[in-house]
């Protein structure tokens, strides 16, 4: 069951996707969580906008593998110190989300919900201190607040490589032109998410690119997918058609909400559980076993 990521062992393909406000679901927040992910050996990825701070989650003195996530905001200055801060407290990646160049607005937030918005974004002691108190809240918020006008480029992600010395992983990759390109930019990894299908309607599941994407990029770079994973055969499915890993981002929340620390911990368990027993179930001792001899045609079926 256990897997390498960037060189880095762990105890199963199934990661923590970054999710913000964890204080929103229980009062322990990310601790709880970062807890969960150090106690069954995986990765965590601390949102942006996350309740606890990186240096919170760095005074646990967990020894789970912890990466971060960035965004290319409009004062760079804000990336960069958020990149710095991630160092000093031991994280492993820096991930930067590269599919919300605005907020994927929906028509119920566009009046009072700004406020609303705003008002919980000051609950996030990773953002906090970047929030100004006179942040004018338009059509564009949280543009103002999150990213630049135009969002993250090709230039940016080779800014950011000359910020640090970690990996750096693009997350929100949909399209084998990205993948692509991601790899000619010499990033360690990407992670193909549709950002929780909650920003752009229409947007293609991720399971439905992710093997074109994994045949694209080679082993140039790992590959890695979120969105919809639920059980353990749906892991078992993304593992077959190329990813790395899988990560998961409303069922920790649920989990969390339901029992804190052990409700995080039942999740990845449930998960775990779930595809050791539909490994053996298709003859893979080891996830080296997995691939996609495993699954039905369909390409096959789609010509009939």
């Amino acid at each position: 069951m256990v897997t390498d990521i960037l060189g880095q062992r762990i105890g199963m393909p199934i990661c923590i996707s970054p999710t913000a406000l964890h204080n929103l679901a229980h009062p322990e927040a990310e601790i709880a969580t970062c807890k969960a992910a150090a106690e069954m050996n995986t990765i965590l990825i601390m949102s942006a906008a996350s309740s606890k701070s990186i240096e919170d989650i760095a005074a646990l003195r967990q020894t789970s593998i912890k990466w971060q996530l960035v965004y290319t905001w409009r004062d760079r200055g804000v990336t960069k110190d958020m990149i710095r801060r991630a160092e000093k407290a031991g994280f492993k990646a820096i991930v930067l989300s590269v599919d919300l160049p605005v907020l994927g607005v929906k028509r119920r937030l566009l009046k009072d919900g700004r406020q609303t918005i705003l008002r919980t974004l000051q609950q996030s002691r990773n953002l906090y201190k970047y929030i100004g108190k006179d942040l004018q809240i338009g059509e564009g918020f949280p543009a103002e607040l999150m990213t630049s006008s135009a969002g993250s480029t090709w230039e940016d992600i080779t800014w950011i490589k000359t910020m640090t010395t970690l990996p750096v992983i693009l997350k929100g990759i949909v399209t084998v032109e990205d993948a692509v390109l991601a790899a000619e930019h010499n990033v360690q990894g990407i992670i193909v998410s549709n950002h929780g299908g909650r920003q752009l309607d229409g947007v293609p599941a991720t399971i439905d690119v992710l093997s074109d994407i994994v045949d694209a990029v080679g082993d140039k770079l790992e590959v890695y997918v979120d969105g919809g994973i639920r059980t353990g055969t749906d892991v078992l499915k993304a593992l077959a058609l190329g990813a790395r890993a899988v990560f998961i981002g409303r069922p920790v929340l649920y989990g969390l909400a339901c029992d804190g620390e052990e409700g995080v911990k039942s999740v990845l368990q449930i998960l775990r559980d779930e595809l050791r027993r539909a490994m053996a179930l298709t003859g893979c001792s080891r996830i080296s076993d997995i691939s996609r001899d495993l699954l039905s045609q369909r390409d096959r079926w789609s010509k009939l």
